[in-house]
């Protein structure tokens, strides 16, 4: 299966991956995500705006064009509605961008960073002895990233230091660039790792998690 980043962009994040890693002995783990819900609801949503179009549509035009309602013309108004909000439907499952129209913020960032703390958990992103695994986690869907740092780096990433490193990825993500997303990601951890003493010399060149990239197409 193709994945979902371009092998040159692959190996520009797993470059900057080792770089962290070695320069800071912290573990990184990448992860890329297609989206990280479903969304049925957004196909009804996208229905009952087309439906409710088309219904203003015909109520204006009975209300500066009259004409004489029938049986046929109020079967004609049904399947009028009916295909317009089908169309609508449709388009959801066809056009991400349209899709995300009917898609909060709020709703976006809660479905992205509950699939980051699963992914976190199943990937025993935990199990460094130091405690300094870091999830940095993108959702293509929703536009968003997620950084989730490990316990042991509670006091070089938190709060405003996070907010650092997804704001500028969001930016990119918006105009589609994954790969300079992760980029910008990883070289503001190292900016931020790389005044922090997380590990000694000897401990820097362990490797405790796999540097793979993580790509899921689906949730």
């Amino acid at each position: 299966m193709r994945g979902i980043l371009r092998d040159d962009e692959r190996a520009r994040v797993d470059e900057g991956v080792k770089e962290i890693e070695r320069r800071t002995g912290a573990q990184i783990v990448v992860a890329v995500v297609e989206r990280s819900d479903s969304y049925v609801e957004l196909p009804w949503k996208a229905f009952a705006l087309g439906a409710s179009i088309t219904c203003l549509v015909i109520f204006a035009l009975g209300f500066f064009a009259p004409y004489r309602a029938s049986q046929a013309t109020g079967f004609v108004a049904i399947a009028g509605m009916l295909a317009f909000g089908g169309l609508c439907a449709l388009l959801t499952v066809l056009m991400p961008g349209f899709a995300r129209l009917f898609l909060s913020r709020y709703r976006s960032e809660t479905e992205a960073r509950q699939y980051a703390e699963s992914l976190f958990l199943k990937r025993e992103i935990f199990a460094t002895a130091g405690r300094t695994g870091i999830l940095l986690f993108v959702s293509l869907f929703e536009g968003q990233a997620v950084l989730l740092p490990d316990r042991g780096l509670a006091g070089s990433l938190a709060g405003d230091a996070i907010e650092s490193v997804v704001a500028p990825m969001a930016a990119s993500l918006s105009r589609g660039r994954t790969g300079e997303a992760l980029e910008k990601g990883l070289g503001r951890l190292l900016d931020i790792l790389g005044g922090a003493e997380l590990a000694g010399p000897g401990d820097a060149g362990e490797n405790e998690l796999p540097d793979e990239v993580i790509e899921e197409r689906r949730a």
